[in-house]
């Protein structure tokens, strides 16, 4: 009989504490919705006495048309992300265990899946923009199954095009849904404050699933007493997911797309213009190092958190890492209820009777422009605070609040996408920011992560407060002193 150790009893206790005050946020969010809501339609009311004749009916409207966008969105993404999920937790173990590679082998296959992702995601976003938003992420849900079918060979070659396959995936998981979403934003009249709201709801939701995945996953391996089994579910999924895309979205493209389909199937002009306009603004290239340093340093993260509390804990000691891991993920849905918190709560910076959309944009720019600068300088604190000590409970909380900015940094970075970016060339741009990312990814990994983690996270905290003064530098006053004409084009 297995009996539960002092360290496994002070992680259910620390998830248990975790989880209450996630319940207790959710609660408070959903109260604080309905009171806004409710204000909202005393607005409307007042408004329908004063305003002319179908001023009030084209608010309901709008805020009709973000709760249908939610809806389509969030359905999607839950899918989509649930199938990630379900295949992390047990890659590693596929590749060492049950099919018995050595490390070697297993390290040059996550770098094949990064090298991946990094050379093809300027090529995808391209595509995104030019052929259509909504139907390439229908091709995520193809190459994303035929990669989990990959996964189920023990034939080296072909996990090696499953790693190729996953890596095209990634890139448009992370670019061309959030381009569809924006996109598709603009084009129904939805709010700024409205998308915000979807976002923060995204990155909830992304830290349910995970948390759900891991169970379900792990439930899945010990019922089929395989490690495959989790990629045959997520393919299912993701064949689920091909349906609803095409049975709840629309479509929509960048500048000049939906015409000459197999006109410059490498998308040159395209990428060459994205370039220039990256080159050319300052903003642009901030947003990118931003997403460079703080994703870079959360996959890296994912590589090095289990040695690194290892090496701090007892050497008799097991670490109950599926209760550690859903800590993290309860963290993360801790910060996003904060972003969906803060973001709700902020008046506009002032209040004219012609201009109230407007102010209220751009006093909503600046917060997510000071979101963005706190959640590195926050990141960079957590990973520094995790390098300096050797008791491995405070590396746990360190490694916790790292979890909840990557829960404020998702919607907050969206957000400035969102604006700064011109619809012309949104995925474009944002798988052109992958690119480095990528490289700084692959250029760790080969240097050993597991061996020099310590430095990894020095170093990561250090690009980080790099990342934080620059964006307080750079985007936040262009943020405050943002005019509405200045505002990229939806």
């Amino acid at each position: 009989m297995i009996q539960t150790t002092s360290s496994e009893s002070f992680y259910q206790s620390q998830l248990a504490t975790l989880a209450v005050f996630c319940f207790l946020a959710v609660l408070i969010e959903q109260r604080a919705a309905s009171k806004k809501k409710a204000s909202a339609d005393v607005g409307h009311a007042r408004t329908t006495s004063q305003a002319e004749n179908g001023t009030a009916t084209a608010g309901l409207r709008h805020t009709s048309s973000a709760s249908v966008l939610a809806r389509q969105y969030l359905i999607v993404y839950g899918l989509v992300m649930f199938a990630d999920w379900l295949q992390g937790a047990y890659v590693y173990s596929l590749y060492k265990e049950q099919y018995g590679f050595p490390e070697r082998i297993v390290a040059s296959l996550f770098v094949t899946g990064f090298l991946s992702a990094g050379l093809t995601a300027p090529l995808i976003g391209a595509w995104a923009d030019q052929h259509g938003r909504k139907r390439v992420c229908q091709a995520f849900c193809i190459t994303y199954t035929l990669a989990c079918v990959c996964m189920l060979f023990n034939f080296l070659p072909v996990l090696f095009a499953g790693r190729v396959l996953g890596g095209i995936s990634t890139s448009i998981l992370f670019s061309a849904f959030e381009s569809w979403l924006i996109s598709s934003a603009s084009n129904n009249g939805v709010d700024q404050s409205e998308l915000s709201s979807i976002f923060g709801r995204a990155t909830l939701v992304n830290g349910f699933v995970a948390f759900s995945a891991g169970i379900a996953s792990n439930k899945l391996v010990s019922t089929f007493n395989t490690f495959t089994a989790p990629f045959i579910a997520s393919g299912l999924l993701l064949t689920l997911s091909w349906v609803v895309i095409k049975s709840l979205w629309t479509e929509n493209f960048g500048n000049g797309g939906g015409s000459e389909v197999f006109s410059d199937p490498f998308q040159l002009k395209r990428l060459g213009q994205a370039w220039t306009i990256v080159r050319s603004d300052s903003t642009l290239l901030t947003l990118g190092l931003t997403q460079t340093c703080f994703e870079g340093s959360m996959y890296l993260f994912v590589f090095a958190w289990v040695p690194s509390l290892q090496e701090a804990s007892r050497p008799d000691e097991i670490l109950p890492l599926g209760y550690i891991l859903s800590a993290f993920m309860v963290s993360m849905m801790l910060g996003s209820l904060f972003y969906t918190a803060i973001t709700s709560s902020a008046p506009p910076a002032s209040i004219s009777t012609t201009n109230l959309k407007a102010n209220t944009v751009d006093n909503s720019l600046t917060l997510h422009a000071k979101l963005s600068s706190l959640v590195c300088a926050l990141g960079a604190l957590s990973l520094a605070a995790s390098v300096s000590t050797t008791d491995v409970r405070v590396r746990f909380w360190a490694f916790c609040l790292f979890e909840a900015c990557v829960g404020v940094y998702y919607p907050v970075q969206g957000m400035l996408r969102g604006v700064f970016i011109a619809n012309d060339h949104r995925a474009t741009l944002s798988s052109l920011f992958r690119v480095p990312l990528n490289v700084f990814v692959v250029a760790t990994l080969m240097t050993g992560v597991s061996s020099t983690r310590l430095y990894v996270f020095a170093g990561c905290a250090f690009v980080l407060a790099v990342s934080a003064t620059v964006t307080g530098l750079i985007v936040v006053p262009r943020a405050e002193g943002s005019a509405p004409a200045t505002l990229r084009p939806a």
